[in-house]
Parts: structure tokens; C-alpha cells; sequence
């Protein structure tokens, strides 16, 4: 079983490689702004960025014809159910002339059918996972203003995979158990799952702020801003200005926890919001299940801090066993997703663009 994982990201492409049951090869090859500043759309880096990936294959001796499947980040897609969905042409030309949002992981998809082209017959490309998948209840779409509905958009990939995993290691049934998955990163996204489908999430617009996102914000404060700042000004502050860094002037929560240890106090309130934030998010979601929850999965990069961690249990501990699983586990999710697909255990699904 051979497959090929690609993630492109906003100046990096992660790509590896899968044989067996395990990953043999990773690498993330970075792109610098001066390489990227030249192309007008994301869209527009697929010649760039495929001919990195065949650069990589060739220089680690990855045939192309051998491979079993080419597996590709999701990206910003219409609303659809979990797991692995074919790259065919309507995923494609939604993806390069459809979607408003232009994200890096609009490129999986496309340069998962390019890498296939060079394969074989029985060379499949696929993502699994998107950002947009979306089992929400229909109660968990209300938002509070008619005409504004609640998405579910989030670490969807990472998110299942943790929860997946987790499930498996304490001995526990995914499709039959309810478990609880904060993604603490550069945005925060915290999603509950209940027998094996992800039915609602705190997305980082509306929930706890992150190192470097704002979270949901006081409205009647926040309107006066946006009438001195203009959408993109706004969306920057949103985005990359906010959370802990527009407070400590730095993203990195190691660094902040150093400032911290060495006696900085006001730094100190302002983390232990932080923590006290996400902490309220955990337990507004274990109100979905009426409290019965039978794991908390805690990962992202901010979940290697045993200070996060510790901080946590104290607060939320009582609604159930907390698991860290620090770190992004994308990879191997798509290759794993990807694995099941070419052994029959999972039936790779057919996306149908509403657009097309």
C-alpha cells in the first residue's frame, strides 16, 4: 500500500509519504514570499507547487505509477458530511472558479488529480476531511439574528482523526461514544462528537480567542470598530492581530509562558483568561449531550504546555477524562483515510458541486 499525503498551506506544502501502515518520508517544503508574490491566486500556484511535489518524488525514488492513492487537504468546498470524497471535475472547477474563500487547501484537491495523472489505473486521488464538513443538528444552526446561520467550519481533519484515535486507545467505540476535541493552535476550534459524527463546534469567530485570534467579541463594543476600519483592516485583526498576541505582542505560548515564570503579572491575567476561555467553551459544548461525555481530547500546538494542560483538567476535569494529543495529525489522517478507501472499508463518496 502505497500513498502520497499533500497539505498545501499558506508558505508551505507538507507532503508524505505512506507505505504499509506507516509513514516513511515527511517533509514540508517552505516557499518563500518572493516565490508566492507572483501569482495573483492561490489557484495559480498549482504549476508552481506540483512541480515541487515531483522534484520531492523523484529525489526520494517515489514512482508515481505505483502509488494506490494520492490523498489532498480539503479545501474551502460547500457543506458535506465527513470522510474520503473522489477529486472529480465538479470538486475541481468549484474549487478554481466557484468558492469565495481563497484558502491554501484549495490546492489539495488539484494537486492530488495532477500527481494521479502521472500514476497508474489504479492510482486514485482523494481528500478526506475538509474544512467544511458539516453534521450539524438543526438546532445547532440558530445563531440569534434571522438570515445569519451558524457554519461548521473548522480543524475537521485533525479534529476527527484526534477523536478517532483517542476513542481507540482508551478502549472506546468512536461510532458509540461522545467525545469532546479542542484544536489549541494559531486559531482554536472546539467540536463535540456523538456517535461518530462531529454535530456541532465553537469555530474561532464566535468561541474562546487563541494565540493570535480574537474569538467572539463584545458586539456593542466591537460595531464603533468597524466603522473605523475597513473589512480586510478588520478581518487582519481579527485573524492575526488578536487573541494573545495583541496582548502580549507575541503568538508563541512558550514565550509567553517564559514572561510569565519570570513574574510579568498582568501577562498572567491575561493567560489565565485564556485558559478560563477555552475551559467554557469545553463545558458549554458538554451541555449538547446533557453533560455525558466519556473523553475531552485536548491538541493543536498549545496542547504540548503542561501548563494548558494542568490548568484545564483543574477546570473541566469533572465532565471526563482529559487526553492530550498534542500537534497536527493531518498526515497521517489523509493517509490513513486514504488507506481505508483503497482496502474497501470505507466507500469513498462522490461530491456533486451545487454550482455545476
Amino acid at each position: 500500500m502505497k500513498i502520497l499525503a499533500i497539505n498545501p498551506g499558506s508558505t508551505s506544502t507538507k507532503v508524505s509519504y505512506y507505505v504499509d501502515g506507516e509513514i516513511i518520508k515527511e517533509q514540508g517544503i517552505s516557499h518563500s514570499t518572493e516565490e508566492l508574490q507572483k501569482f495573483q491566486n492561490v489557484v495559480d500556484q498549482m504549476e508552481f507547487r506540483r512541480d515541487i511535489l515531483l522534484a520531492f518524488m523523484k529525489k526520494e525514488g517515489i514512482d508515481p505509477k505505483e502509488l494506490d492513492a494520492v490523498a489532498g487537504r480539503g479545501g474551502s468546498l460547500p457543506p458535506v458530511s465527513s470522510g474520503a470524497y473522489e477529486v472529480n471535475d465538479d470538486m475541481i472547477y468549484y474549487l478554481k472558479n466557484v468558492t469565495q474563500i481563497e484558502h491554501p487547501s484549495n490546492l489539495g484537491a488539484i494537486l492530488a488529480h495532477e500527481i494521479k495523472e502521472q500514476g497508474s489505473e489504479k492510482t486514485i486521488a482523494l481528500i478526506y476531511d475538509p474544512v467544511s464538513v458539516d453534521e450539524f443538528e438543526e438546532v445547532a444552526r440558530i445563531s440569534g439574528l434571522k438570515g445569519i446561520e451558524r457554519k461548521s467550519i473548522g480543524h475537521a481533519l485533525n479534529m476527527r482523526a484526534v477523536a478517532m484515535k483517542v476513542a481507540r486507545e482508551e478502549g472506546l467505540d468512536y461510532q458509540h461514544s461522545t467525545l469532546i476535541v479542542a484544536h489549541l493552535g494559531g486559531g482554536n476550534t472546539i467540536s463535540i462528537h456523538y456517535k461518530g459524527k462531529m454535530i456541532d463546534l465553537i469555530s474561532d469567530d464566535e468561541g474562546p480567542f487563541s494565540t493570535e485570534r480574537t474569538g467572539g467579541l463584545p458586539l456593542k463594543y466591537l460595531m464603533p470598530l468597524c466603522y473605523e476600519h475597513s473589512l480586510k483592516e478588520m478581518l487582519r485583526l481579527y485573524k492575526r492581530e488578536g487573541g494573545l498576541k495583541s496582548y502580549a505582542g507575541t503568538s508563541n505560548a512558550k514565550e509567553i509562558e517564559e514572561h510569565i515564570l519570570a513574574g510579568d503579572e498582568e501577562l498572567k491575567i491575561v493567560y489565565d483568561a485564556y485558559i478560563y476561555q477555552i475551559a467554557k467553551g469545553i463545558g458549554s459544548l458538554a451541555t449538547v449531550t446533557n453533560g455525558l461525555v466519556d473523553r475531552i481530547a485536548l491538541t493543536g500546538g498549545v496542547a504540548y504546555s503542561k501548563i494548558v494542560v494542568t490548568e484545564l483538567e483543574k477546570r473541566i476535569g469533572f465532565i471526563a477524562p482529559i487526553v492530550a494529543v498534542p500537534g497536527e495529525h493531518e498526515m497521517i489522517a489523509l493517509s490513513k483515510g486514504a488507506e481505508r478507501v483503497v482496502l474497501g472499508e470505507e466507500e469513498m463518496k462522490e461530491f456533486v458541486s451545487p454550482n455545476v
